[in-house]
């Protein structure tokens, strides 16, 4: 079977998250149960920190053993930071865009299975459907213990959602309950925020509680680190 085709199984899954919201609902609560309080998730300064640490984990001698596919990755700028830290790592590409470089063009022309794939910024460019059958094809690319790592603008940023091209906005219990009801586990959740020296310092530790206080955060992003499980 090639990996275009769904089983009935995954079939299932994908629609009843699109036509569910009481399943969807039920999977965000148990996201928000683990994450109660969101001005207490994790701030993290750079996205490729939290790269390096999940390659790290799969704690391999060599990591060229580690296969990692990025959707939607632009410039492959991403590539460029990892294999600089990696060089025999083998990262590849997906992106629509035909007028830049990349390994695939096409999610369903993919006939690999991935350790790793990465998705920054990219869910919310797509209406909500087709972002819910970008994920499950995902999972369907991943190898059995294989971890995605996905982020999307925090909407409680005062203005980093509202760009013209962003279709859907995603709370983090949003993106995490969806993550859970086709079929991943979520290891991490994290808000990611990155300034200069001081102007973080003094967000992080003193100007924080007003942020909480009006309910407007500085972190531009959540990320969430996602894992399909071992069979």
């Amino acid at each position: 079977m090639t990996l275009t085709l769904e089983t009935e199984e995954e079939t299932k899954m994908k629609d009843k998250v699109v036509t569910s919201w009481s399943h969807l609902y039920k999977r965000r609560r148990e996201i928000y149960k683990a994450y109660p309080d969101f001005w207490k998730i994790k701030v993290k300064k750079k996205i490729v920190n939290i790269i390096y640490e999940t390659i790290e984990e799969y704690k391999q001698d060599d990591v060229s053993k580690i296969c990692a596919l990025d959707v939607g990755s632009n410039d492959r700028v991403m590539g460029e930071k990892i294999k600089k830290k990696y060089p025999q790592f083998n990262y590849e590409s997906m992106d629509i865009d035909q007028e830049q470089h990349h390994d695939y063009y096409d999610l369903d022309k993919i006939d690999k299975k991935f350790d790793l794939v990465l998705s920054f910024e990219v869910i919310e460019h797509i209406v909500f459907d087709e972002g819910i059958e970008m994920l499950q094809k995902v999972y369907d690319l991943l190898k059995p213990g294989g971890k995605l790592i996905v982020s999307t603008p925090n909407v409680f940023h005062p203005n980093r959602y509202w760009e013209y091209s962003h279709k859907v906005s995603y709370r983090y219990d949003e993106l995490g309950g969806i993550l859970l009801s086709l079929g991943f586990k979520i290891n991490h959740i994290y808000r990611i925020y990155n300034d200069a020296y001081f102007k973080r310092l003094f967000r992080l530790w003193f100007a924080a509680p007003l942020h909480q206080y009006l309910c407007v955060d500085f972190a531009k992003s959540i990320l969430v680190v996602a894992e399909k499980p071992a069979d």
